[in-house]
């Protein structure tokens, strides 16, 4: 039996933190008590303590949602990063991170959670109400839905009334029936309006006509059913991942065409361009050369083509099609985005001629672990299993590595599955 001794006031945070995991640890091996009525008193006051570390869970998730750490990490989002690192399912990760985003606006649930008086359901259920309302109407949610809460009614309960004050603001501000600008095109023609966010994001609003809509059905649809029964996104992220895929090419060849120097690609650093005369630097041309389905067109001296990479040339449909079969989902260890959404991502970089386009020197990555591999060699451990596929896990950033992360050579293959190295299982 460990024992624990800290100074409340003058303990770090995460000298808090192992204190609390040590007693965690103690309490779950140990076995319940005989009583019934003693298990239900305990139940319930370790709910409420629960509830007060989901107000610091909170704090943390939401710094780094805010400042996007989890990229660093080679998590494409912090809800990724929540399945994926922390095992949460969907719908958990999902509450914790609306409740982290709302916590700057709903000041008097963020003060209840943390003092005990208001548990982590109802603080999850006002937040969700408030998600989509501005600050202002944000404000008095809070305080009415936080009264009903005082009046005892249930959690379902208040997440009606929620319901109901963004039914009451829809009529108030006369948006309920009146069609907006956009709907008032018509039926009969396909529109779509795009919105850049500040974060470099964009907003996508639109309609399809019933020929445009069967289209828009039949591409799609195959792509955005789930991977498999461990596929835990939503259908709203497998249709945006499947859009992305047809967008960039998916599976099949891109007609994007790379020109720059053959230095360039080796490792130069003199910058690219596209057909149309757009400058690419250096290290972009190389990841965007990287992708299988680029053609690359390389210039020698005195800007002679030297070759003319054609999509074929890169990866074959047969090698897709067996790449599909061993690859169910993107290689990198947690991530669920089906291998028929993937890239075909040569192993060891084909521009720095250490991978050719040979069916054992190439591995299915998503397209957003496919960048962060070539951007971030240094955080990727590729190993094989037992079967022969590769499997590509996130290390930590150099800075936040200690001795026990290491691994070896970036990008080597290494020993059989270690599970002390498993950073993204």
């Amino acid at each position: 039996m460990q024992s624990v001794t800290v100074e409340l006031e003058a303990a770090s945070t995460m000298e808090l933190v192992n204190a609390l995991s040590t007693i965690a640890t103690e309490l779950a091996s140990r076995e319940a008590p005989e009583s019934a009525a003693a298990c239900l008193e305990l139940a319930e006051a370790l709910v409420a303590a629960s509830d007060k570390q989901e107000s610091a869970l909170a704090a943390f998730i939401g710094r780094v949602d805010a400042t996007k750490e989890q990229a660093r990490w080679g998590y494409p989002s912090t809800q990724a990063w929540l399945r994926s690192r922390l095992g949460m399912r969907d719908n958990r990760a999902k509450e914790r991170l609306i409740l982290a985003r709302q916590r700057r606006r709903l000041p008097q649930v963020v003060e209840q959670l943390a003092a005990g008086e208001l548990s982590y359901g109802y603080a999850v259920t006002v937040a969700d109400s408030v998600s989509r309302l501005d600050d202002h109407d944000c404000a008095e949610a809070e305080a009415t839905l936080l009264g009903f809460v005082d009046q005892g009614f249930s959690a379902g309960k208040v997440a009606a009334f929620g319901r109901r004050i963004r039914d009451l603001i829809a009529e108030r501000d006369n948006t309920e029936d009146a069609p907006d600008e956009d709907s008032r095109r018509g039926y009969d023609k396909s529109w779509l309006t795009t919105t850049r966010s500040l974060d470099g994001g964009r907003y996508v609003k639109g309609w399809l006509n019933p020929e445009d809509a069967a289209i828009w059905d039949g591409t799609l649809a195959p792509l955005a059913k789930p991977a498999g029964p461990d596929d835990h996104r939503d259908l709203p992220e497998r249709t945006a991942a499947a859009l992305s895929s047809v967008l960039s090419g998916g599976h099949k060849a891109s007609k994007v065409t790379v020109i720059c120097d053959l230095e360039t690609l080796t490792g130069g650093n003199a910058p690219a361009r596209l057909t149309d005369g757009t400058p690419i630097p250096a290290a972009q041309a190389r990841r965007i050369a990287l992708a299988a389905g680029v053609s690359p067109l390389l210039l020698g001296r005195g800007n002679t083509p030297l070759y003319l990479g054609y999509r074929e040339r890169f990866a074959s449909a047969a090698q897709r099609q067996v790449l599909e079969t061993l690859y169910s989902s993107c290689a990198v260890r947690g991530c669920e985005v089906p291998g028929t959404l993937c890239e075909i991502d040569h192993v060891h970089g084909w521009a720095l001629g250490r991978s050719p386009t040979d069916i054992d020197q190439l591995a299915l990555a998503c397209g957003w672990h496919n960048r962060f591999k070539h951007a971030n060699p240094d955080q990727i451990q590729i190993t094989k299993d037992h079967d022969g596929r590769y499997v590509y896990r996130l290390l930590p950033p150099a800075d936040a590595r200690g001795p026990a992360t290491e691994a070896g050579p970036p990008g080597s293959i290494g020993p059989p599955d270690n599970p002390a190295l498993d950073w993204a299982a």
